[in-house]
Parts: C-alpha cells; sequence; structure tokens
C-alpha cells in the first residue's frame, strides 16, 4: 500500500482551511492509501518556539515515509514550499495543487503534476498511482 503525506498550509489558517480539504482527500484515499495527515499533530495556538524542531522533524520523517506527496497550496506557506522541495530531492512523486491561474515556476519545476483543484489531484492519483 502506497502512503501519502498531506502537505498545505496550517498556521494561520481557520479550522476548515486546515482541516477540511484533508479530510476529504482522506476519505476518498483511505482504501487504497495510507495518508499521513500533519493535522493530526496540529500545533496551531501552541507556542511553536519551543517546539519547531519537533514539528519540522515530525513532518519531514512523514514525507521519508511517503511514496506521494499531496500539497494543497490554495494559500503561500514556508512549510509547504519546504516540504514540496524536501520530497523532490526525495524522488518522490510531488502533486502541487495551485488554485491560482498564474504559478510560481519553483512549483511547476517540483511538481509531478500540477493542477488547480484537490478533486483534480485525488482523480489523478486514483487514475496514475496504481498498485
Amino acid at each position: 500500500m502506497k502512503t501519502i503525506y498531506l502537505a498545505g498550509p496550517m498556521n494561520d489558517c481557520t479550522e476548515a482551511e486546515a482541516s477540511d480539504w484533508r479530510d476529504q482527500a482522506t476519505m476518498i484515499l483511505k482504501n487504497g492509501f495510507k495518508v499521513l495527515n500533519p493535522m493530526d499533530r496540529d500545533y496551531r495556538g501552541k507556542n511553536i518556539e519551543f517546539s519547531y524542531r519537533e514539528i519540522v522533524d515530525l513532518d519531514k520523517i512523514d514525507v521519508r515515509q511517503s511514496d506521494i506527496v499531496l500539497a494543497n497550496c490554495h494559500k503561500p506557506s514556508v512549510g509547504t514550499s519546504m516540504e514540496i522541495l524536501y520530497a523532490w530531492e526525495l524522488g518522490k512523486i510531488v502533486i502541487v495543487v495551485a488554485p491560482s491561474i498564474s504559478v510560481s515556476p519553483w512549483l511547476m519545476y517540483h511538481s509531478t503534476y500540477l493542477c488547480h483543484d484537490v478533486h483534480d489531484a485525488l482523480r489523478w492519483i486514483n487514475d496514475k498511482i496504481v498498485e
């Protein structure tokens, strides 16, 4: 069973912005994939000055353990950008969701597949990533 890490903004996001798309993706993918959701360790509202190393270390472990990174770039996020680059450098499949028509060349370069909505990304995963 392949493993998918759900990268995307969390900090400065509402509960809905951080969780809704991840919950939907998990429901769709759970029968064919192991899903790693960093919201399971939700650090929002906590003093990250004392735990920033743990946050990054655990996210990097998840990326390393994944076959695929699904990155929802619905708003700018330094952490998500770092996860994309890290995954790409490790040779992972990186699927980037960028709702904006104007997409950064960096996102284009470091993505295996680039699309404009999560449902398109999930269809691509189900069509192309089969065990």
